[in-house]
């Protein structure tokens, strides 16, 4: 049965303050942890009123220490906004303190728009361009000490040293992550659930081109998915009119928070708006346990993925936690916990 996991962005909605949102996150960590899930990873978003988790290391902290099992990391950590030495270091304390259960998922893109970019780098020295590879290239070498001699860095220590970096998972929603995944060794995710480009494409390319590391021997693809699902197609499809109008929103620019599903069956669509939710549609999967597996079956095994990470945003909490119980059913996940 292919391993199943959680990717959260502790999304905010019309009635949930952010504290709120970041304590669900916790909440339903520890729901996954029970149902058998592989791993929970968490999002870095800016300046977003609709996403409460712009430091995904802080959560990982707390939401490790609150579960038992299962592994937690970034979804990433959107690695051109922080110092590489900072990322390390922050991350093999993570290590350190639970060992064998972190996982450091980075990103290319800033997570926010233009002037929270320009807000969280300005003291940056200017480099230009995309430095995402010099990026990566120096957060590998704080791992294993391969600075040259003479070079500044070399006498530098990411504390604490005795721990390891975690393993490095490359984001993307491109064929670019996945080209350069293959090429460095390390595991890749594709975010099937905002992407343009095709999954299978990015997944299959990746798979085929993979160079054993260090990092890695054998490539390992994850598939990030968006899903609403609960016991009927018809309360399913309730549940994401949520989803449905936050998504129109955004893609007019406006990031608010997740509405009600009485605000989105109010809001008057025109037959513009209409098409453009049934559009969206294709990057969310809507139903019952059945018509789920149905849709999403053929896509897994297109893509040759070894594992699959859900993202499921709800406007309540609790019927959240119930499209996850019901997916892990589906997989068959809670089963083998239990066993």
């Amino acid at each position: 049965m292919t391993p199943l996991s959680v990717l959260d962005l502790s999304v905010v909605t019309t009635g949930t303050k952010p504290s709120q949102s970041l304590r669900n996150s916790i909440d339903l960590a520890k729901h996954a942890d029970r149902l058998g899930y592989t791993r929970y990873w968490l999002a870095e978003h800016h300046s977003l009123s609709s996403v409460a988790s712009p430091a995904p290391e802080i959560m990982i902290g707390q939401i490790a220490a609150a579960t038992q099992r299962i592994r937690v990391g970034s979804g990433g950590v959107m690695l051109p906004n922080h110092a590489p030495l900072m990322v390390a270091e922050r991350f093999k304390m993570l290590e350190a303190l639970f060992p064998g259960r972190i996982d450091l998922g980075l990103g290319r893109a800033p997570g926010t728009d233009q002037t929270t970019m320009h807000a969280l780098r300005q003291r940056f020295d200017p480099r230009g361009g995309d430095d995402f590879i010099e990026r990566l290239v120096e957060l590998t070498l704080w791992e294993t000490r391969k600075f040259p001699d003479g070079h500044p860095y070399h006498n530098v220590i990411a504390m604490p040293e005795d721990a390891p970096l975690p393993p490095i998972w490359l984001l993307g929603s491109s064929d670019y992550s996945a080209q350069l995944a293959a090429q460095v060794g390390m595991g890749f995710a594709f975010a099937h659930h905002f992407a343009s480009h095709d999954a299978a494409d990015a997944m299959i390319h990746y798979r085929a081109h993979f160079k054993p590391s260090n990092w890695r021997e054998t490539p390992y693809a994850i598939l990030a998915i968006a899903v609403i699902m609960a016991e009927t197609d018809e309360e399913a499809d309730r549940l994401a009119s949520s989803a449905d109008l936050n998504r129109l929103l955004r893609d007019r620019g406006q990031y608010r928070p997740l509405p009600s599903i009485e605000e989105a069956q109010a809001y008057p669509y025109s037959d513009a708006e209409r098409a453009s939710i049934a559009r969206n549609r294709s990057r969310l999967f809507v139903g019952s346990p059945q018509t789920v597996m149905e849709k999403i079956t053929p896509l897994i095994e297109t893509c040759k993925a070894d594992e699959v990470m859900v993202i499921t945003a709800t406007y309540d909490h609790d019927a959240r936690k119930r499209s996850y119980s019901l997916l892990a059913d589906a997989f068959g996940i809670g089963k083998q916990a239990a066993a």
